[in-house]
């Protein structure tokens, strides 16, 4: 008789969880599939359970958050995504994982925008998400989050904001592509999400102050692209890509909007009497057995 049970060491989480978890289904007493997501900041440690010789990771890192400008914030960049398959573990052994911070939403007042933070598991050398940065308020656009491993994307850059336009974030990295770029007073249109990346957000005039965030990314495998944020009230920020969420809109207060998660970048805010919109922090998803699922979209949908 095959018996089939479920073993739980922490919460399991999806896309809103708080912290990390391990579920395995065990076949006899042998551990054949699992996982385990962390999506809250700051560094874990996994304990491979027994059975389990492979994984298949990825890696989400945090977004920039927007600046604030006299003349027009820049937007922050989207965060990169990268994956590791079949990678080979030791049952019993402890593995680090780090999920970065996203960047802090910046102050009221002239000032750059704040860092996110890279994912990894082992290392950043084994497979890792790299932060986005924040919009630097003076020097222009910064680019997006890099990444390490089998296989991912960049995210998409932080455009400049200037003679009275506050600048869209970036959207996150994509399993295939790169996340789509926001829109800038030198973008004519914010960049759509490729390979499963989030879109970037829509800038925003002198005479409402705050732009769009860029579009997250999912952690359960490559999906839809994330599309760009349009013209159309209420549907400015960046669309998130393969099952991430979308970047917030135009705010009725006036401030750059947050970034989706997991690692998109926030929008830019004009003038000195409004916050810079907040990147958003990333992720780690570990599935098993690596031998067979393995990103970006063999059997490692949400299950």
């Amino acid at each position: 008789m095959i018996n089939k049970f479920t073993k739980k060491e922490a919460p399991i989480q999806g896309l809103a969880g708080l912290g990390g978890g391990i579920a395995s289904k065990l076949i006899g007493s042998a551990l054949v599939r699992g996982e385990s997501v962390f999506t809250t900041p700051g560094s874990h440690s996994w304990t491979c359970p027994a059975g389990v010789t492979s994984v298949s990771v990825v890696a989400i890192g945090g977004g920039g958050s927007g600046s604030t400008g006299a003349s027009g914030g820049d937007g922050g960049s989207g965060a990169g995504l990268g994956y590791k398959n079949n990678y080979a573990v030791v049952p019993g052994q402890s593995y680090t994982v780090v999920v970065g911070n996203g960047g802090g939403y910046t102050p009221v007042g002239n000032s750059t925008g704040n860092d996110g933070e890279d994912s990894y598991f082992v290392n950043t050398s084994t497979v890792k998400g790299g932060k986005g940065l924040g919009g630097t308020g003076s020097s222009g656009s910064v680019n997006g989050g890099t990444y390490t491993g089998d296989g991912g994307g960049n995210g998409g850059a932080g455009p400049a904001g200037e003679n009275g336009y506050a600048a869209g974030g970036g959207g996150a990295g994509g399993y295939s592509g790169n996340g789509g770029t926001g829109q800038g007073f030198y973008q004519g249109t914010p960049g759509n999400g490729s390979g499963g990346g989030g879109g970037g957000g829509q800038r925003r005039s002198s005479t409402d102050f705050g732009a769009a965030g860029g579009g997250g990314v999912g952690i359960f495998g490559q999906g839809s692209n994330g599309a760009a944020g349009t013209t159309t009230s209420g549907d400015e920020g960046g669309k998130g890509g393969s099952g991430g969420t979308d970047g917030g809109d135009f705010e009725q207060s006036g401030h750059g909007s947050r970034g989706g998660d997991y690692g998109g970048a926030g929008g830019g805010n004009f003038r000195s009497n409004g916050f810079g919109g907040s990147g958003r922090d990333g992720a780690v998803r570990i599935v098993w057995p690596g031998s067979t699922r393995q990103f970006p979209s063999t059997d490692v949908a949400l299950t």
